[in-house]
């Protein structure tokens, strides 16, 4: 919808429902940076705009941990569009949970080599679109934050998320869902699920089955499995993520 002085500002809103949603759960659920996920949110609707693809949808269907991941990789692609490094041309540098939503083949190289276009296209959704349709749940955001900052001052910062490299070849990174898996457990202290959780991302052109992923991980750490979930996506696609 563009913007019209003849469309209210509820209105606009209300259109904007499902873009609302995933800037709420970037801003207020994950505790992102307000004005950082509002150009999140202009380079998602840009992309939407050039590709015809729904990729705000999509990502509302991620776990989020898994949106965290694809915000990061956003953000990675913002500042290859924002800054002349040659290292974006390179097609290494992939970005696969962005390759999945779009359902095609890009990496940096693509936001580098179309530098001036994408700045010109998020400025202009973020301008016309984001500002209009976020504002209020952006003014929030930043009350909040500025309210718990301030009741944390004497506190230290809560420690990220734990992240470890695996070996093969097609895992691109795993996440545990909160760093408490690192301290020791005990049968009295049992961890809850969604703390023992795991979310592994697989690098796009390496396929790994299942089979693999568990044979993998039984092998490296014993019988540790309670349940493994692959991405559910057709016989002829790769799965590029799974819960564990």
């Amino acid at each position: 919808m563009p913007p019209s002085s003849f469309v209210s500002e509820q209105e606009f809103k209300m259109f904007h429902s499902i873009d609302r949603e995933l800037y709420t759960l970037l801003t207020i659920n994950l505790w992102r940076d307000p004005v950082e996920s509002l150009q999140i949110m202009a380079l998602w609707l840009w992309l939407e705009r050039t590709s015809l693809n729904d990729v705000v949808s999509k990502i509302l269907t991620l776990p989020d941990v898994l949106i965290h991941e694809i915000a990061d990789e956003a953000v990675t692609c913002l500042n290859c569009i924002n800054n002349d490094h040659s290292a974006c041309s390179s097609e290494s540098y992939v970005i696969p949970l962005t390759q999945s939503v779009m359902d095609k083949e890009i990496s940096l190289r693509f936001f580098h080599e179309n530098r001036l276009k994408a700045t010109e296209g998020v400025a202009k959704v973020a301008n016309e679109v984001c500002i209009r349709a976020l504002n209020d749940i952006m003014q929030r955001a930043v009350a909040r934050n500025a309210a718990q900052s301030i009741a944390d001052s004497q506190k230290m910062m809560t420690a990220q998320p734990f992240q470890q490299s695996l070996v093969h070849p097609g895992f691109s990174q795993m996440r545990f869902g909160s760093s408490d898996v690192l301290e020791s457990v005990t049968p009295e202290n049992e961890v809850p699920p969604d703390d023992r959780t795991m979310f592994v991302t697989f690098s796009k052109g390496y396929p790994v089955q299942e089979r693999e992923v568990g044979e993998f991980f039984t092998r490296t750490y014993g019988d540790c499995i309670e349940s493994l979930v692959m991405q559910d996506v057709q016989s002829s696609e790769q799965s590029l993520f799974a819960k564990i």
